[in-house]
C-alpha cells in the first residue's frame, strides 16, 4: 500500500545492519497512502540517539541534533529530509505541555501516545517483509474520513491541548470528520489552549487556513469554544446581522467570502489575501447601529475593524508584513462602493491605486469576492462597476505611471526653484506637488514650476 523511496530503503538497510529496527510512522505514512507528496519522512527506532548519530555518520549530508533531549535526530539527504525518534512512552504534567521524556520498548508503546489514529500508523523496513502496523485503526478511519484518538480524546488533550487546534487543521487539510467524542472533547477543554505559546497556535492557525477547506475548520472551532482562544472576533460577528438583511449572519457571510477569494487566487494558496477576506467585516459588531427608517448600519466599521486585525494578528505574533498587509486590505475594502455609478474622477482612481500600492490585485479579489447578494441583477450590477473600475485603471495605466506615481518635481528640484535647505518646508512642498499630480495628472515642466511658484508665494515665501 505504501511505496517506499530509496532514502527510506537505504536508511532502513544501515538500521538493520547495526541491528535495530526502523519503521516509517505518522503522518508520513497517512500521506502515502492517500497518495501525498512526501518529502520529509518521519521514523522511529528502538535505537537510542546515540546510536541513530552512529547510524547517519558518513551517510547524510547534514545531521543536526536539536532535538536529541527528546530523541530525535534530524539529517538530510539530497532534497530529502528525514526524522528519526527512538521509541517514546512520554508522560505529560499537564500544566505545561512539555513530556518527560521516556523512551518506550516498542512500536505499539510509541503509537499510542500519538495524537490520532490517522497518524498512528507504521511500516516496519528492517524485517524479513515489509509489516504495516495499525492498532488503533487508523487505516480504516483515513477511509471512512473520520479523526479519532487513540485512547481518549479527554487524556490526549489534556496532554498537549495544542492537539484540539490540530484537529481542526486536519479538518481542513485533509477533509477529515472529527468523531463525536473528539467534538465534546474539543468543547468541554478548549479553554485549555490558553497553556499553549501563541506563537504555536499561530503556526496551527496559519496551517488551517492555508488549507482545503479552511471554512469547515473555522466553523468547528466557532462551534467548539476554540475560536474564542485564536480568533474570538470570527465568532462574535454572528451577532452582526448583515445590512442587507439577506445573509443568515455577518459571520456566513465572511465565511463565504473567503470561499469565493480562494477561488479566485491564482499562484496557489494566499494567506493575507484568505485572512483578509475572513476579517474584513470584524468591526462591524462593535459599529452596529439600527437607523430611524428601521435599517442597520455599520458606519466605519471598515476603519474600526483594520486597527482590531492589527491589534490580533500582533497578539498572534504574526510578522509585521502580513499585519500590515492584512489589515490595510480591511482598511480599504469599501474604498470601492463610492465608485457605483463610475463617477470617480481620474484622480480617485489613482488615489485608489496609490493607497492600494502593490496590496491591488489582493484588493480587487477581494472586492470582488464582498459581493454575496442573492440578488443576481444586483450581483451582475457591482461586478460590472468593478469591470467598469479596472479598465479605468488600465487606460491610465497606459498613460502614466500609475504604480510608481511622484510630484512632477522632486525634492532637489524644489529646493534648487525655491532656494531653500533641507527641512519641513521641503516636506510640505513635496506632499502639495503630490496632491496636485493626484488631481491633474503629470503637468508640463514650466506648469509643474508655475504651480510650486504659486504655492510658495500663498505661504509666504518670496
Amino acid at each position: 500500500m505504501v511505496t517506499i523511496g530509496p532514502v527510506a530503503e537505504q536508511l532502513a538497510a544501515r538500521f538493520a545492519d547495526a541491528g535495530h529496527r526502523l519503521y516509517l510512522v505518522g503522518g508520513s505514512v497517512r500521506d502515502a497512502l492517500l497518495g501525498r507528496d512526501v518529502s520529509d519522512l518521519d521514523f522511529t527506532t528502538d535505537a537510542r540517539p546515540e546510536e541513530i548519530l552512529r547510524v547517519l555518520r558518513g551517510w547524510s549530508d547534514a545531521v543536526w541534533d536539536t532535538g536529541i533531549d527528546f530523541g530525535t535526530v534530524g539529517a538530510r539527504v539530497g532534497d530529502t529530509t528525514v526524522e528519526i525518534t527512538t521509541f517514546r512512552a512520554d508522560a505529560y504534567d499537564r500544566v505545561s505541555r512539555k513530556p518527560v521524556v521516556s523512551f518506550g520498548e516498542s512500536i505499539e508503546d510509541d503509537l499510542v501516545r500519538r495524537d490520532f489514529t490517522v497518524n498512528a500508523m507504521a511500516v516496519e523496513l528492517t524485517g524479513s517483509q515489509r509489516r504495516f502496523v495499525d492498532p488503533h485503526g487508523g487505516l480504516a478511519a483515513l477511509a471512512a474520513g473520520v479523526l479519532d484518538t487513540p485512547t481518549a480524546p479527554e487524556d490526549s488533550f489534556a496532554d498537549d491541548p495544542l492537539r484540539m487546534l490540530r484537529a481542526a487543521r486536519f479538518v481542513s487539510q485533509l477533509g477529515l470528520t472529527p468523531s463525536e467524542r473528539v467534538v465534546v472533547a474539543m468543547t468541554n477543554m478548549a479553554g485549555e489552549l490558553s497553556r499553549i505559546t501563541r506563537e504555536r497556535v499561530q503556526a496551527e492557525l496559519t496551517k488551517l487556513i492555508l488549507g482545503k477547506h479552511p471554512r469547515r475548520a473555522i466553523e468547528l472551532m466557532v462551534d467548539t469554544g476554540l475560536c474564542e482562544q485564536v480568533l474570538p472576533e470570527v465568532p462574535a460577528m454572528r451577532l452582526a446581522i448583515d445590512e442587507h438583511m439577506q445573509h443568515k449572519d455577518v459571520y456566513t457571510h465572511s465565511l463565504v467570502v473567503m470561499e469565493q477569494a480562494i477561488d479566485r487566487e491564482t499562484e496557489g494558496p494566499d494567506l493575507v489575501l484568505r485572512l483578509a477576506a475572513l476579517l474584513h467585516d470584524v468591526g462591524k459588531p462593535a459599529t452596529r447601529r439600527k437607523e430611524p427608517d428601521g435599517r442597520v448600519s455599520f458606519h466605519h466599521h471598515e476603519v474600526v475593524g483594520a486597527k482590531m486585525v492589527r491589534k490580533r494578528l500582533r497578539e498572534l505574533k504574526y510578522p509585521k508584513a502580513i499585519v500590515d498587509d492584512v489589515s490595510k486590505l480591511v482598511f480599504l475594502h469599501l474604498r470601492f462602493h463610492g465608485y457605483s455609478g463610475g463617477e470617480w474622477t481620474d484622480s480617485a482612481v489613482r488615489r485608489y491605486v496609490t493607497d492600494a500600492g502593490p496590496l491591488l490585485d489582493r484588493l480587487h479579489k477581494l472586492v470582488r469576492s464582498d459581493c454575496t447578494t442573492r440578488n443576481r441583477r444586483r450581483a451582475a450590477a457591482l461586478q460590472r462597476n468593478y469591470d467598469s473600475l479596472e479598465e479605468r485603471i488600465a487606460r491610465l495605466r497606459e498613460k502614466e505611471a500609475l504604480d510608481a506615481i511622484r510630484p512632477d518635481l522632486n525634492g532637489n528640484e524644489i529646493m534648487e526653484i525655491l532656494g531653500i535647505p533641507p527641512g519641513p518646508l521641503v516636506g510640505k512642498a513635496y506632499k502639495h506637488m503630490l496632491a496636485l499630480r493626484m488631481e491633474r495628472g503629470p503637468l508640463p515642466r514650466e506648469e509643474a514650476e508655475a504651480e510650486l511658484r504659486r504655492w510658495a508665494a500663498e505661504n509666504g515665501l518670496a
